[in-house]
């Protein structure tokens, strides 16, 4: 079910040129245990202290980028262990193909921002059979929730930020990402999880939050303008 949590004050519907899609737990079905690799990185008890200060979710690359450079490596091999593992069990999101056709159709630019590493993405394109131009991998610095790598599919694009829309099922990554830049936003939450209290007081709320990809045609098409 689709639920609009942005009310515009007019009733001219805004002009929508692209859509920027994260990609782990957005086109695809969520393959990594995420809570299990922070912990194999963190340890359970700094896990756990971490946790409880960033009620939006831990950023583990932002917490290890000033270790020593040992310990780094090996917090990446974990890390990359994690992606291997979700590489091998990849699967497309359901309703994702007909979101891209939807888009496609009106001749929508399609992107794609994600922190895992292009290899990944390499992978997603050849199973998914539709490309998404610029994607940009964990190789592309600063990495979400910096609002840099949307602000650079704008600029490929030559399009404003406020013509885009950011789709993405994490609010310390994608929505933080996505407001960050001016852009609109929404959170795909599949488990209802962020209906959760914790996430009352988070900085960065999305415009919009659904729980399926299927949702978001009749969100793009009742409340913007359409146009390439």
């Amino acid at each position: 079910m689709s639920k609009s949590v942005f009310t515009s004050p007019s009733s001219v519907k805004a002009r929508l040129r692209g859509v920027v899609f994260d990609m782990d737990g957005t086109l695809t079905v969520p393959a990594i245990d995420f809570p299990a690799m922070y912990k194999a990185v963190l340890g359970e008890e700094e896990y756990l202290s971490i946790r409880k200060r960033n009620p939006s979710g831990i950023d583990i690359l932002h917490q290890i980028e000033n270790w020593s450079p040992d310990k780094q490596r090996r917090a990446y091999q974990i890390i990359a262990d994690f992606e291997k593992q979700g590489l091998d069990r990849l699967e497309i999101m359901p309703g994702a193909s007909e979101l891209c056709a939807f888009l496609d159709s009106r001749s929508i630019r399609r992107g794609l921002i994600t922190r895992n590493v292009k290899a990944a993405v390499d992978l997603f394109h050849e199973r998914f059979g539709r490309t998404f131009s610029p994607a940009l991998s964990r190789e592309f610095r600063p990495y979400k929730p910096d609002p840099g790598p949307l602000l650079h599919i704008c600029s490929t694009w030559e399009i404003q930020p406020n013509e885009v829309m950011m789709i993405g099922d994490s609010l310390k990554d994608d929505v933080a990402c996505g407001k960050r830049a001016g852009a609109f936003t929404c959170l795909l939450d599949e488990t209802g999880r962020y209906e959760s209290p914790e996430y009352e007081h988070v900085e960065y709320k999305p415009d919009y939050k659904v729980s399926s990809l299927a949702d978001i045609h009749s969100i793009l098409q009742a409340d913007f303008e359409l146009k390439p």
